[in-house]
């Protein structure tokens, strides 16, 4: 299947700052592609880039198979996207802004600006001034704005920054039903791990301007399993009796005296005590449940996200 986006040794460089490195991307039709990267990683760079809006210093974009320029027009007559903060006309009200950007894009039907409206959940607030706007429902307009000439995809620049929690419940709602119900592709951008976790179908991890992994979310999973991990005094003898004793094939010796097992990790006392029995002393057991926020700090050397 051809990609909806992909690009190819992706470059950015401002003076001597690599703001993105060669970077290797690929959206498929159908997928929620969360692009995830702490601030500063080089997001907002590459998605301009990926809009025509930044010149690369080398490398290019695809999307839709056609090469990306600022002149691509057909391509961007596909695409929805917000970068940052939506930007509105305040004095106006939602309906009226929605008009200007309608007649902006070509559309002929001002049916087109209640039925976006309704789908954000604005339809009751249309003849409220923008100024009155809440940032959650100004982050809906701007949605139903890169929304309005109904596109195949849809690229959103940290679509939750500043909202409180339903907010940002109700925005992810809001994508997982375009992507179900309009199929619609969209690409979103993130620094908020557990919304992205939520939300993606596929993660792309961005540091420092460099794609360090990009992976589907089963990948993912398989990758950051639940494990018991057992510090014990003789990880050998300890290896031997799990076998031996306790049937147990799937576990690792991560280093000396620690043990990570991956089965039966709902009898860590039957586990425990068979090791102390068979004279292994156990110093610590503990469940670890794994997630997208221990990979990213594994993978970006413990850089935290917020």
């Amino acid at each position: 299947m051809e990609p909806i986006l992909k690009t190819i040794n992706l470059t950015k460089t401002y003076d001597q700052h690599i703001a993105v490195n060669r970077m290797n991307m690929s959206i498929s039709k159908g997928e929620i592609y969360g692009f995830l990267g702490q601030n500063g990683a080089g997001k907002t760079t590459a998605i301009r880039m990926m809009l025509g809006l930044v010149k690369p210093t080398s490398g290019e974009v695809e999307m839709f198979g056609e090469k990306i320029t600022k002149n691509s027009f057909r391509a961007f007559e596909r695409v929805g996207a917000i970068i940052e903060t939506p930007g509105s006309y305040k004095n106006l009200t939602a309906y009226e802004n929605l008009d200007i950007h309608r007649r902006l894009m070509g559309i002929s039907s001002k049916s087109s600006i209640e039925e976006t409206l309704e789908l954000v959940g604005l339809l009751e607030v249309r003849n409220r001034k923008v100024s009155k706007f809440s940032l959650g429902m100004k982050q809906r307009l701007g949605l139903a704005r890169a929304l309005l000439h109904q596109p195949d995809f849809l690229i959103l620049d940290e679509p939750t920054n500043g909202l409180d929690p339903q907010g940002i419940k109700d925005i992810r709602h809001l994508l997982l039903d375009l992507a179900k119900h309009r199929d619609i592709t969209i690409l979103v951008s993130s620094h908020i791990l557990n919304e992205i976790e939520q939300l993606a179908t596929k993660i792309g991890i961005i540091h420092q301007g460099q794609l360090l992994e990009e992976m589907n979310m089963e990948q993912l999973r398989q990758k950051n399993r639940h494990f018991l991990e057992v510090t014990v005094s003789n990880d050998q003898h300890a290896a031997f009796i799990l076998q031996e004793n306790l049937g147990i094939e799937d576990y690792i010796i991560i280093e000396s005296g620690k043990i990570r097992i991956y089965e039966r990790m709902d009898e860590s006392m039957m586990i425990n005590r068979t090791l102390v029995e068979n004279c292994v002393d156990v110093a610590e057991l503990v469940f670890h449940k794994g997630n997208l926020e221990e990979y990213f700090l594994d993978l970006t050397g413990g850089n935290a996200v917020v």
